[in-house]
């Protein structure tokens, strides 16, 4: 059985609230905190105290370069696409809500894709 789930329950409160409007919003227990599904694909989510946030392949390298945001290790091999983010990095409402808006346009972006051999 899982230990319980720690995590910064006014982070996520945060989070829900910039999440809101969105029809195919979701919750799950993920990696001892809680995640955000969007169209049934991870968005972000809280851990600890830190946001996570899915900023895909694209994103990566530039989302690492900035203040407060490190590479999610859970494994000892980085999860290419999401990163860390420390208290520092979302202390604002601007800054946690830009951070929860690239990760929606990110997963927003997969759910538009057309799946292998189908045209749309």
């Amino acid at each position: 059985m899982d230990g319980p789930l720690v995590y910064n329950e006014l982070l996520a409160f945060r989070v829900r609230k910039l999440l809101s409007e969105q029809k195919t919003l979701g919750e799950r227990e993920m990696f001892g905190g809680i995640t955000f599904m969007l169209h049934g694909k991870m968005c972000c989510g809280v851990v600890g105290n830190e946001l996570v946030v899915r900023v895909g392949r694209e994103g990566y390298d530039e989302a690492l370069g900035q203040p407060h945001v490190r590479q999610m290790d859970f494994t000892g091999r980085p999860l290419k696409g999401f990163v860390f983010i420390s208290p520092g990095g979302y202390e604002t409402d601007e800054e946690l809500a830009k951070w929860v808006k690239q990760a929606t346009k990110f997963v927003s972006s997969l759910h538009l894709k057309p799946l292998h051999g189908m045209k749309c």
